[in-house]
């Protein structure tokens, strides 16, 4: 009897066959997240993200499981296809996105959604945060695509590093000049040198599209000035339990 030396790695991966469809095309989101620090974890998200959607309506039909029209979102397969629209580049903005959920299924699901997708995130970034290598001169942007099922429900497609910010359209140039800005704003504060002894926590006012999506450090705080994430909807508590629907803003964090 041989002991094996060394572990098999495997890719398990799921298709969403229930994707949520507007139009009758099916979409994801690209979200971004700047990670400045991983111990402590510090992430910001970006409000801009846009969703992707394809130029061909969607069938769960296998004669149709080889047509990347209806089933691959990403823009560099859908912008060779006959209806590719080059003005607005099949995109939409999360903005609308949400406001468009809001008026068909509700602003309290809509919430929850938006909620999971932001828990998703921040526990993908725990799960490895222990093996990442945590230099204080670096900060990465991270390109979140995400998946919605028509139950409402994520899914997690892949973690880009480093995501094209090739531009498709003048909307999409507008957007990712304005996340270069940002995220320069907060990595390298006041055009400086940046310096290894700063706590890398940036004053509120120069976040620009960013809002502080988790703070491990204040988070684990035991004072009374604790930072929580404010947002409605059903949100995870302190202790992991969700909050009640009192009518009040909801504070929500994530241990």
């Amino acid at each position: 009897f041989v002991s094996q030396s060394s572990k098999e790695a495997y890719v398990i991966s799921l298709y969403i066959n229930n994707p949520l469809l507007i139009g009758g095309k099916k979409f994801d989101l690209r979200l971004y997240v700047l990670v400045s620090t991983y111990r402590p974890l510090r992430c910001y998200m970006y409000k801009l993200g846009f969703c992707r959607f394809c130029t061909v309506k969607y069938t769960p039909s296998t004669s149709e499981l080889d047509n990347m029209f209806v089933h691959l979102t990403n823009v560099a397969i859908q912008k060779h296809g006959d209806d590719y629209n080059h003005i607005h580049g099949g995109k939409w903005t999360v903005s609308n996105l949400r406001l468009y959920l809001e008026s068909t299924r509700g602003k309290e699901v809509t919430n929850k959604l938006f909620d999971e997708i932001h828990w998703i995130i921040v526990q993908s970034l725990k799960a490895v945060a222990p093996v990442m290598n945590n230099d204080k001169h670096c900060f990465e942007c991270y390109g979140y695509d995400i998946i919605i099922d028509d139950k409402l429900k994520p899914w997690l497609i892949e973690v880009n590093a480093s995501p094209s910010l090739t531009s498709s359209t003048a909307n999409d140039r507008i957007l990712k000049y304005n996340l270069i800005n940002d995220t320069l704003n907060i990595a390298v504060p006041n055009g400086e040198i940046p310096d290894c002894k700063w706590n890398k926590s940036p004053p509120k006012e120069v976040l620009g599209n960013y809002e502080v999506l988790y703070d491990e450090e204040m988070a684990q705080s035991d004072g009374p000035d604790r930072d929580l994430r404010s947002r409605s909807g059903q949100s995870t508590g302190v202790k992991g339990n969700r909050a009640r629907d009192s009518g009040k803003p909801v504070l929500t964090t994530w241990k």
